[in-house]
């Protein structure tokens, strides 16, 4: 145990470290909010898949895995396809908007009025989001470490708030990327040990003809197998759409804002994709082991939903003494990478988005100082974090999670609604941009029947059935709102031409940005991953065999090897530059 609280130390110092470390190439809002559009493909990549998974995915998506094996799959599908239309395309697209913060791409593409009222619903939802993470994953840490949950969620909570405030969008990039190394190289290795347990790969494809469990491992089951019509082909459907439009609309942008130009945010969505589709794979492996042959185990460790416990159960059996605390951490770094993104973004809206606009209302039109906008940017950081441990204290307060309920109730019921507008419009030039609210406001009636049916008259509306319904209402108001373009203003139909027209231009990174930090980013990221491997070396220590060594070694080789890959091309990068 104590080898276990070690490891969770030296990566809390680690996370710090890298806030210190990449505080010096903050100079701007531009370099706070977006990194100064200088980030390579592979560190953004890297951050947009650490932001896309949390504790969830060994939790929520460990159960699914367990109950009904490669079904879960489908919400892998889902990212993947989203992350390989933007490998094609619309990476470059957004990348090519020019702009800083997602709520910029909706305001040059529908005009003020939406920046602002995308800005404020982004504000209201986003601190509940970032604290269901908190609140989450301090659940975890406070069974790990046998302390009250309240001491964990601030604990926590700061340490990201840290990193956040003092390096900024490259703090958060940099932690995402190491995490990552870190999350796959433990995973992997419990996927090893896991296929290892069972009897080898051709054992564990035999299970799922086994009729203990092959009615339970089809692909697709029956409407009528599982409550909710879950895993059927229509709850499949509604996933792949509802997966696919969240990560490919106009509001989604942000994360390809990072880049040096559109070719980079074309390999920085490969890179995610690659990761994505064979994270799925690994990530499923441990709780399907669980089901076929600790079924009773898990189901005896109790709860509400045990399955939620069969990823940890599985690593608890395989991984060597001592290395628990390694899946632990990278539970951390799953989640904390979530939680970091949110915050980092909400804070380029405030400064970008709303407080421009009300400095404008109350007379203030000349415009903040690069230098009085950056420390805008670190207090609003630990304000907004602050609120957001605020709310993970309150959650944590309530034996029924009223609020975290209505959280999904809104994210389902709401969340899609205001999406598909901007999804719409990022490929129909010939909606108009007023049109966003008539779209949206239409999307939002079947919501509300949705609502008021199942919460006043007892109506039992699927995920299927709500996903559905809004994305074939918000198909016939696109249309609608297509053949009123006649109707729009000459002026609004010129600002549209001009928003395609510059998402279609590629940048000229030299001209437009200027010199890179490539090497930077190389030799900082490099070394400390070749740090971490380094300090992981010290669970030799604490090994009984040569097994558990060889887990060691083979971990630490694997985190040095990138730390190592990452520094030789900072050298090739400074040979580059001493040469031209």
């Amino acid at each position: 145990m104590l080898t276990d609280y070690l490891i969770i130390a030296a990566y809390f110092i680690l996370l710090i470290g890298l806030g210190a470390l990449f505080s010096r190439l903050n100079a701007s809002v531009s370099d706070f909010v977006r990194g100064g559009a200088q980030g390579t493909w592979w560190i953004v990549g890297g951050s947009i898949l650490m932001s896309g998974i949390s504790a969830f995915t060994f939790t929520g998506n460990g159960s699914a895995a367990f109950e009904a094996g490669p079904s879960m799959l489908m919400i892998y599908v889902g990212n993947c396809v989203a992350l390989l239309l933007c490998g094609l395309f619309l990476a470059a697209w957004f990348r090519q908007t020019r702009e800083h913060t997602s709520v910029d791409v909706l305001r040059a593409r529908f005009g003020p009025a939406v920046e602002q009222f995308s800005a404020y619903q982004g504000l209201l939802l986003g601190p509940l989001a970032a604290a269901i993470q908190l609140w989450s994953l301090a659940v975890i840490a406070a069974d790990f470490f046998k302390m009250p949950l309240a001491v964990c969620i601030v604990a926590i909570g700061l340490l990201v708030v840290f990193y956040c405030t003092t390096g900024g969008r490259w703090a958060v990039a940099a932690a995402d990327f190491v995490q990552g190394v870190l999350l796959f190289g433990v995973t992997v290795l419990i996927a090893v040990l896991s296929i290892r347990h069972i009897g080898g790969f051709g054992v564990f494809l035999d299970y799922f003809s086994d009729p203990r469990f092959a009615k339970d491992f089809e692909l697709v089951k029956p409407a009528d197998a599982y409550p909710d019509g879950r895993y059927s082909i229509m709850w499949m459907a509604a996933i792949l759409l509802m997966q696919i439009q969240g990560q490919i609309n106009l509001g989604s942008a942000g994360r390809f804002l990072t880049v040096k130009d559109g070719r980079e945010a074309m390999r920085a969505a490969w890179f995610a994709f690659v990761l994505m589709a064979f994270g799925a794979l690994v990530w499923a492996i441990p709780p399907m082991v669980a089901r076929f042959l600790h079924a009773e185990e898990v189901m005896a460790l109790g709860g509400k939903n045990p399955g939620e416990l069969a990823y940890s159960h599985m690593a608890r059996l395989v991984l060597p003494d001592g290395l628990y605390g390694l899946l632990v951490a990278a539970m951390f770094a799953a989640t904390t990478s979530s939680m970091d993104t949110g915050l980092n973004s909400q804070v380029g809206v405030l400064v970008r988005n709303v407080i421009p606009r009300l400095r404008t209302a109350f007379g203030r039109a000349e415009p903040l100082s690069e230098r009085t906008g950056l420390w805008l940017c670190k207090v609003l950081t630990v304000v907004l974090g602050l609120v957001v441990i605020g709310y993970a204290l309150l959650f944590s307060a309530r034996k029924e999670l009223v609020l975290f309920n209505a959280y999904f109730v809104i994210s389902t019921t709401v969340g899609m609604p205001l999406a598909l507008p901007t999804l719409a419009g990022l490929f129909f030039g010939s909606m108009p941009r007023w049109s966003y609210f008539l779209v949206a406001g239409a999307c939002l009636v079947p919501s509300a029947y949705f609502v008021v049916d199942s919460q006043f008259f007892g109506g039992v509306w699927t995920i299927q059935d709500r996903a559905l319904w809004i994305f074939a209402v918000a198909v016939a108001a696109t249309g609608v709102s297509c053949a009123l373009r006649p109707f729009d203003s000459a002026e609004a139909r010129a600002e549209t031409e001009e928003f395609f027209r510059r998402m279609r231009t590629p940048v000229d990174f030299a001209r437009e940005v200027g010199e890179d930090r490539d090497h930077a980013q190389c030799i900082m990221i490099g070394r400390s991953c070749v740090i971490m491997g380094a300090a992981m070396l010290s669970l030799l220590l604490v090994c009984r065999d040569g097994f558990a060594r060889g887990c060691v070694l083979g971990l630490c080789g694997f985190v040095i090897a990138i730390g190592a890959m990452l520094l030789i091309a900072a050298r090739r990068l400074a040979r580059e530059k001493s040469v031209s």
